[in-house]
């Protein structure tokens, strides 16, 4: 009696059936990606130096309770005031002799901050704050240095500081990056963005 034959199994179209299988969980897979808040860390310190001595009217205290609602410097405030408060304060230009500041145009209050590289943002929030707010208190503080920034960077080089750093990330851009850089830098050690957080509260 013959053997018979095992029947084969096609087998070309394998290829084709797992090329479909992949792009379909490329196309319907959705890949999850970290998002946060892009902030520049101070240096590195050793832990032997000495704390530097900060003066308190150097220091620009923004407090977020559970509610959502902001005490600045003690006193009740809206977001929408929170900026032109923190231009206030980091333009005051207080300072006398080395401390002095030759482009503040603040009303030189001897309570308040004695110029931008002094001044510090103290930024606490309660642990029952809405992130919302959280994020819109952050970008207020924020806008209110590229606010100073852009008025200095337009005053020295007829261009704003948000324009610069733009052409400078930009790929397309032609000109001469080393010396954009060296003017970011310029408007960025005249007003050094010193925003501190500190640990939520219950």
């Amino acid at each position: 009696m013959a053997k018979r034959s095992a029947p084969e199994v096609n087998a070309g179209s394998m290829a084709d059936i797992a090329f479909l299988l992949l792009i379909f969980f490329l196309v319907t897979t959705t890949i999850e990606t970290d998002s946060g808040i892009s902030r520049k860390l101070p240096p590195w310190q050793p832990e032997e130096q000495e704390p530097p001595v900060i003066k308190q009217r150097n220091i620009f205290t923004v407090l977020v309770n559970s509610n959502n609602e902001l005490l600045v410097e003690d006193e009740s405030m809206e977001i929408g005031e929170l900026r032109q408060a923190a231009v206030e304060f980091l333009d005051n230009g207080g300072g006398q002799g080395d401390e002095a500041c030759s482009f503040c145009q603040g009303a030189k209050d001897p309570a308040s901050s004695v110029n931008p590289q002094k001044a510090i943002i103290s930024l606490v929030n309660n642990r029952g704050t809405e992130y919302g707010t959280y994020i819109a208190v952050q970008n207020e503080l924020v806008a209110a240095y590229n606010q100073l920034r852009d008025r200095e960077a337009q005053r020295m080089y007829g261009t704003t500081f948000t324009k610069m750093e733009s052409n400078y990330n930009d790929p397309r851009y032609t000109g001469d990056k080393d010396a954009l850089k060296e003017k970011i830098d310029v408007i960025s050690d005249m007003i050094p963005q010193k925003l501190s957080e500190a640990e939520p509260t219950n």
